[in-house]
C-alpha cells in the first residue's frame, strides 16, 4: 500500500511540473477534498500498476495512506468529467518528445467490449446510438468483433501523438481525414489498410504529408516496400502489445461510452508519463514501462 502512495505523489509532482491549467465549472456547495489535478494523479497511478479496477484500487488503499481520499463512487464521477484535462496532460506529455519528429506511423487495434454470441443482449455503452459499439473485422487477427477501434498515430520512438476511438464498423482510412488536420510536413507509415491512392493526393496537397504503405503483389507496378519503413512499423504494434500486457486495455469494466473512453485515456496517458519519466527524469529508455519508478 505504502507503493501506491509513493508512486502517486511521485506522479502528482510531475504533473504539477506540466503547469497544464485546467479551468473546472463553478462548484455548488463545498470544496472537494481531492483537487482535480490529484484525481488524475491517482487515476494515471492505478493504470500504471496495473490496478484497473476501482473496488481493487479502494480495498488496497486506504485514509491513511491518502489523508484527502474521496469515496469511490466520488472519484470514480469526477474520473470521467476530467476526461479533457486527463488528455491536456497527455498532449503536454507528448509535446516533450516530438517537437523534430518528421516520421509517424499510424495503426489501429479492436477493443472488443463483449463476444459477438452476446451481442444483441447486452447493454454496455448503447445508452446514446452515435456512441454505441457495432461489429467490426480485424484483418490481422483474421476474426470478426463487437466492440470499437482504437486508432492511434506515434513516433518511431514509441510515443503516441494522437489518438481516436471509432465503431468497429468504420474502416481504418477514414482515420485520414482527421490526421490531416493534426500534423503536417512529415512522412506518414502505414499498413496496407490506409492504401489509397485519393487519400494519398489529398493528404500531400492539403497537409505535406506523405503517405508510405506497402502496395498489394497483384498491383501494377508492385515494388517490395523498404525493409526500414516495414521494420519502423513494427513500432506501434509493440505499443498496442503493451497496452494489452502491462495496461490491460482489452479488459473492459466499463457501462457507459464515457466510462470507456475514459478508461482508454487513462491507460494511454500512464504509458506517456512513464515515458516522459524515464526519459527527463531517470534518464534511460523510455519504453522501459515496467520498470518501478521509486
Amino acid at each position: 500500500m505504502s507503493n501506491i502512495r509513493n508512486n502517486y505523489l511521485k506522479v502528482l509532482e510531475v504533473i504539477h511540473s506540466l503547469n497544464v491549467h485546467h479551468y473546472s465549472a463553478n462548484r455548488v456547495g463545498r470544496k472537494p477534498k481531492m483537487a482535480d489535478i490529484e484525481v488524475v494523479a491517482l487515476s494515471l497511478t492505478a493504470e500504471f500498476m496495473s490496478i484497473d479496477s476501482e473496488n481493487d484500487l479502494f480495498r488496497q488503499i486506504s485514509n491513511l495512506e491518502i489523508p484527502n481520499l474521496i469515496e469511490r463512487s466520488q472519484f470514480n464521477k469526477r474520473r470521467r468529467k476530467l476526461f479533457d484535462f486527463s488528455e491536456k496532460i497527455r498532449l503536454a506529455l507528448a509535446s516533450k518528445f516530438i517537437e523534430l519528429e518528421d516520421y509517424f506511423i499510424v495503426d489501429s487495434m479492436p477493443l472488443e467490449i463483449c463476444k459477438t454470441a452476446r451481442q444483441n443482449r447486452i447493454k454496455i455503452c448503447k445508452e446514446n446510438y452515435e456512441t454505441a459499439p457495432e461489429k467490426g473485422f480485424c484483418a490481422s487477427q483474421n476474426s470478426w468483433f463487437y466492440g470499437y477501434k482504437l486508432h492511434g498515430v506515434c513516433t518511431l520512438s514509441g510515443v503516441f501523438h494522437s489518438i481516436d476511438i471509432t465503431k468497429a464498423n468504420v474502416h481504418d482510412i477514414h482515420y485520414l481525414k482527421d490526421i490531416k488536420h493534426q500534423l503536417s510536413e512529415c512522412v506518414l507509415l502505414g499498413d496496407k489498410g490506409y492504401l489509397s491512392v485519393e487519400q494519398q493526393l489529398d493528404l500531400f496537397e492539403s497537409a505535406n504529408i506523405i503517405l508510405e504503405t506497402p502496395m498489394r503483389e497483384n498491383q501494377k507496378g508492385y515494388k517490395k516496400q523498404p525493409y526500414i519503413f516495414r521494420k519502423s512499423r513494427k513500432r506501434i504494434e509493440t505499443l498496442f502489445s503493451q497496452l494489452c500486457d502491462q495496461f490491460m486495455i482489452r479488459r473492459n469494466y466499463a457501462k457507459t461510452f464515457d466510462g470507456f473512453k475514459t478508461r482508454i485515456l487513462a491507460k494511454i496517458t500512464a504509458m506517456t508519463l512513464i515515458q516522459f519519466m524515464n526519459k527527463f527524469i531517470f534518464d534511460r529508455n523510455i519504453n522501459n514501462i515496467k520498470i518501478q519508478i521509486i
